[in-house]
């Protein structure tokens, strides 16, 4: 059937029509109709042969029909390759292959695609005619075959390398093996299509280092020394992302060309191709991260440092010169707002997530080099300053308008190596902070961002040194200046200079109290006159701030000059816009940090939570009914905001949660199917669980069992933040209500016990909060723990060792001391674990438990008679027996 089938002229003619009013620009008519007619042609069996035959043989169509017939068909075989009748693939693919020699070159790249996709499917075994052809045509000595066959092979290489290098039935060797010399010859094909194809496959399998390529890899070095100086800059793009990957999988097949390779990469650092420059600009990052020794490259540095410098200033066609002059009173456009996402709130120990936002947005050779410069500098620390320094005063001492560039690069390298040469710059500091302040009111935008960056790359040191008089005064000029750029009338400098705002706050902290009135009316000013995208920045400044100075935010003179504006925002924004994503996350700050203080601004904002919860939640089931589409953002930032409420206000939120419908609401999104929307909503129920339990009351089994299978292997797996907040939720709520936790006491200790066991899988904070909250359940029911203790005391006594000291540590010692009281000979096999754990407090404030803790240690040296005592002490590190000295024992 696959050579007889042929197609009948009236379909052949409407495929084409429809195909050709799909891709005409001009085309009056409605694209999703034509698209409809498409899809109800696709229905009939047949259908994906009219379009390999109008791809393969309508010589009389236009390039253009032929290739949409080509995508069509590919999108077809990825989605319903399987269900084609075997005799219609065997057609498709027999139209395919002579076309691999095409004279177009866009139907050779359209063909390889769907070769491509068919292998992806199908695999080798199902195309076993494939291979021959291809290795036919790289043999053939006409361009176009050798050519198609090579553009194919590239693709496969890409998306699916691992085929070419698996055993196939009926093939006495892997197909690598065949294609792998044939594709090292390319390297010296005199086509420098062929010459990239190649060099381009090859390189997709340093990753998987398959047993040919290391077998053939003196030959493979040799070729990309062949090709280090190709006219192509493609190839010698190739040839440098080559010995990136190389000396980041495998170093060490670099060892004996190290030298030569470093050279290389020095010199096309100074490419006149930028995309050249800047993939061997990757060089130096991956070197220093590959654990080489360093060496190799030190004596490099002073050739290195200044190529590295060039490359940082502002390239004559850099999108961001465009950008710095757009003028501050322009809206936005929606595609200049990014997506943003928000952090779901996490009980325990804080993940660092500090990744220093560089103010360039788009990746190139500038802001490569500058990475590059970074991490040399943490690498090899002070001694590049003798290299870097001299350049950086020269290039800092000019004054006319065209060096600009060269002045604002000099700034952008000081704030490059401010953490990795802090050392040699400390006794500068002073100077080099005095000389940049100045340049905040410079008259390029460009100057004046980038020394907002770098000023708050050194913001630790500006307020270490606010002790002495002269340091303080820097701190304020440093505060002002930046404060000045907060209201600029440049987009990109207001960026900025938010941005160092709040990293300067993180530092600052209760330095800022003095200068609150003046930092919130400029913060005010900002929120005045940005455009959307950068008002998101203002709203972290707002929050960073609250964050830094907490309760003394509380004052009537301060929230008089920061609430009228945002509850204005407020009640402009919808509930369904996004915007108020990060005015949610900054109320959230702000609730945390006025406690109390907030009671006069909660109701709007607690009801308004509960009713952008409920329009979500309708719009999941039926966004039709609800006039929206659901937006996860939208529940987790409110649920975030209603955590921070009820920590703020404590017992105060009591009247706000009795006449909502809070209750039903949470225990829906505790099982939500997003782990994000879980997440949030455990948090949730720990807060209620400390400020108002007897709200959960009515719901605390379902509550508990909803938490405790978060706790479950599988689902533990999958969302690790869901189940710390899940354990952290079920402790609060054991506290509180004490035996009513009865039903699920043995299915949650199972839980932990095995989180407790496998430690080393889990992050930190899951770790902790297991320990507490299997302590806090212990002290609610040890009748029904203490008979099974001797299984987990080990584990969970070392894992109590860690914990810092705080009101949730006295819970869990609380409950050790309750179980030793029910069943003393459970903790025996474990003493040296447990006087560990008692040795780690640094003071215990309650002197109840104090007591306890005492009792339980005498109670076991009196148990233990003969010497065993003695010799429990003896197997203890002398700093723990000085701790539990106190307890004289």
């Amino acid at each position: 059937m696959a050579t007889t089938w042929q197609p009948q002229e009236e379909g052949f003619k409407e495929i084409c029509g429809l195909l050709e009013q799909q891709i005409s620009p001009s085309s009056t008519t409605d694209k999703s109709q034509i698209w409809q007619q498409l899809q109800h042609y696709s229905q009939f069996p047949d259908f994906n042969n009219y379009l390999a035959f109008i791809l393969a043989r309508s010589e009389g169509k236009s390039i253009e029909v032929r290739q949409a017939a080509g995508l069509l068909l590919k999108n077809n075989i990825r989605t319903a390759y399987m269900s084609i009748n075997p005799a219609y693939q065997q057609y498709i693919k027999s139209e395919l292959l002579p076309c691999l020699g095409s004279n177009d070159r866009h139907i050779r790249s359209t063909v390889g695609t769907i070769i491509t996709t068919v292998i992806q499917i199908g695999g080798i075994i199902g195309w076993p005619e494939l291979l021959q052809a291809l290795v036919n045509c790289l043999d053939s000595d006409d361009l176009n075959h050798m050519e198609g066959a090579m553009d194919a092979l590239s693709k496969i290489c890409e998306d699916i390398p691992q085929v070419l290098d698996s055993d196939v039935p009926g093939l006495s060797e892997r197909p690598i093996n065949a294609f792998l010399p044939r594709m090292l010859q390319f390297f010296q094909s005199p086509h420098t299509s062929l010459r990239k194809l190649s060099l381009a496959s090859v390189n997709q399998y340093i990753m998987l280092m398959p047993a040919a390529l290391y077998a053939a890899m003196s030959r493979y070095l040799q070729g990309l020394f062949i090709l280090a100086n190709d006219p192509s800059g493609e190839v010698r793009k190739l040839v440098c992302s080559a010995f990136v990957q190389l000396i980041e999988i495998r170093p060490d097949v670099l060892e004996l060309h190290l030298r030569n390779v470093i050279e290389y990469m020095l010199q096309v650092n100074k490419d006149t191709d930028d995309e050249v420059a800047l993939e061997s600009c990757e060089f130096w990052s991956t070197y220093c991260e590959s654990q080489l020794p360093p060496d190799n490259l030190r004596e490099v540095l002073p050739r290195l440092i200044p190529v590295l410098l060039s490359n940082m200033a502002y390239a004559e066609d850099d999108e961001s010169l465009v950008d710095a002059e757009e003028d501050g009173s322009l809206p936005d456009r929606d595609q200049d707002i990014k997506p943003r996402f928000h952090t779901s709130r996490l009980h325990g120990s804080e993940i660092d997530d500090n990744d220093d936002e560089d103010i360039v947005n788009v990746w190139n050779l500038r802001k490569c080099s500058a990475a590059a410069l970074d991490t040399l500098s943490n690498v090899f620390g002070d001694e590049i300053l003798p290299a870097l320094m001299p350049i950086i005063e020269s290039k800092l001492s000019t004054s006319g308008d065209s060096e600009w560039k060269e002045r604002e690069a000099a700034v952008l390298a000081l704030g490059a190596v401010a953490e990795g040469c802090i050392n040699g710059l400390y006794p500068h500091l002073t100077q080099i902070i005095a000389f940049l302040i100045p340049l905040l009111d410079d008259k390029f935008p460009l100057i004046r961002s980038i020394t907002c960056w770098t000023l708050s790359r050194f913001s630790k040191y500006i307020v270490e040194v606010t002790n002495y008089q002269k340091g303080y005064e820097q701190f304020e000029l440093v505060l002002a200046g930046v404060l000045r750029r907060v209201v600029d009338d440049n987009k990109r400098v207001q960026e900025a200079a938010c941005s160092a705002f709040a990293t300067l706050e993180e530092e600052a902290g209760d330095l800022l109290v003095p200068k609150l009135e003046v930092i919130l009316q400029h913060l005010m000013i900002a929120y005045g006159k940005y455009q959307r995208r950068n008002l998101r920045i203002v709203y972290d400044a707002i929050g960073t701030l609250a964050d830094a100075v907490g309760r003394k935010l509380n004052q009537p003179t301060y929230l008089n000059i920061l609430m009228p504006p945002l509850f204005s925002k407020w009640q402009q924004l919808s509930d369904v816009d996004k915007d108020l994503f990060s005015l949610l996350e900054c109320f959230t700050s702000i609730a945390l940090a006025l406690g109390s203080g907030f009671s006069q601004f909660a109701e709007p904002v607690f009801e308004r939570c509960i009713r952008i919860v409920q329009i979500q939640q309708q719009a999941k089931v039926d966004p039709a009914a609800a006039g929206v589409q659901y937006d996860k953002e939208f529940v987790v930032c409110s649920l975030d905001l209603l955590s921070g409420l009820t920590e703020g206000l404590g017992s105060n939120i009591e009247s706000l949660v009795s006449k909502s419908r809070l209750g039903d609401l949470l225990i829906q999104c505790c099982m939500d199917d997003l782990s994000e929307v879980r997440q949030s909503s455990f948090a949730l129920v720990g807060d209620l669980a400390r400020a108002c339990p007897s709200h959960l009351h009515p719901r605390v089994t379902e509550y508990l069992t909803v938490a405790t299978k978060q706790l479950e292997s599988p689902k533990l797996k999958e969302c690790l933040s869901v189940a710390n907040n899940a354990c952290w939720a079920i402790g609060e709520i054991a506290v509180k209500v004490r035996q009513e936790v009865s039903p699920i006491v043995i299915p949650v200790v199972s839980c932990l016990v095995l989180i407790l066991q496998h430690t080393e899988e889990l992050n930190k904070s899951l770790v902790e909060n297991s320990a507490i909250t299997l302590g806090r359940l212990s002290w609610a029911c040890p009748e029904l723990i203490s008979p099974h203790m001797e299984h987990f005391m080990q584990p969970w006594c070392a894992a109590l060792a860690i914990i810092r000291d705080d009101i949730e540590k006295e819970d869990a010692f609380r409950g050790l001391c309750a179980l030793i009281k029910a069943n003393p000979s459970g903790a025996l096999s474990s003493l040296v674990f447990m006087c560990n754990a008692i040795a780690s407090w640094n003071e215990v404030r309650s002197e109840e438990l104090q007591n306890e803790l005492c009792q339980v240690l005498h109670g076991y040296k009196q148990m233990l008679r003969n010497g065993a005592w003695d010799q429990c002490m003896s197997a203890l590190d002398p700093p723990v027996k000085d701790k539990l000295s106190k307890y004289q024992v």
